[in-house]
């Protein structure tokens, strides 16, 4: 009888860890790390608190006035800090550039392997920064904001999603993924009201609409 009782429970184990196995290989994509933005409805009353105004001009705006993709540690800047963060199982090479991974854009739920189909966005996008108060900060604020992990400001989405959005702002764009418009709206405002700047009527009143339905 021991020795049944043995074979059982080896049985037992191997089940287990044939299981544990099909859940490694079947288990879903891990989720972008993004630092959580605000609550609804503390996003709600920092959107009442952000001044409302037509958006400026764009005139002098430049991305070289918000040095980006800086050094955070050693060869890794912030793109491969943020690609790193994002994925799941990313291996990167001695220059820090991600040779192999896994990552998921919450903007469309797309998947993708390989590092250069992903962009990195910037929530409130620099151009949008600019024309909302950003223009009259110190190149050393602009590459702060362009750099900002603390806050949830830099995203790792896919690469022509990022593109056809632009320097748009919600009264403009939003994701086509519409479980994640409610997390959009509060970052951007959590965003907009940490750096104090500006919305314009008709994007306030897209994250409003989007906020109360949160």
């Amino acid at each position: 009888m021991s020795g049944i009782y043995a074979r059982r429970i080896a049985v037992v184990a191997a089940s287990a860890a044939l299981a544990a196995t099909t859940g490694l290989l079947t288990a879903p994509t891990a989720q972008a790390a993004m630092p959580t933005p605000v609550s609804a409805s503390t996003a709600r009353t920092y959107l009442s608190q952000l001044s409302v105004s037509a958006e400026g001009s764009s005139s002098g705006y430049s991305r070289d006035k918000f040095p980006h993709w800086s050094t955070q540690s050693g060869a890794c800047n912030t793109r491969e800090v943020v690609l790193k963060r994002d994925g799941t199982g990313v291996v990167q090479d001695s220059a820090c550039a991600a040779t192999s991974g896994r990552w998921y854009s919450e903007y469309d739920g797309a998947t993708w392997t390989v590092a250069s189909d992903l962009d990195i966005d910037h929530m409130v996008p620099l151009a949008e920064a600019w024309r909302s108060g950003a223009s009259g900060w110190t190149n050393t604020r602009r590459q702060s904001f362009a750099n900002d992990l603390a806050r949830p400001q830099l995203i790792a989405v896919t690469d022509n999603v990022n593109q056809s959005k632009s320097d748009q702002d919600p009264g403009e764009w939003l994701p086509s993924r519409t479980a994640y418009r409610c997390t959009y709206a509060r970052a951007w405002v959590h965003v907009k009201h940490y750096y104090g700047l500006s919305v314009d009527s008709t994007e306030k009143s897209a994250l409003q609409s989007v906020l109360n339905g949160c």
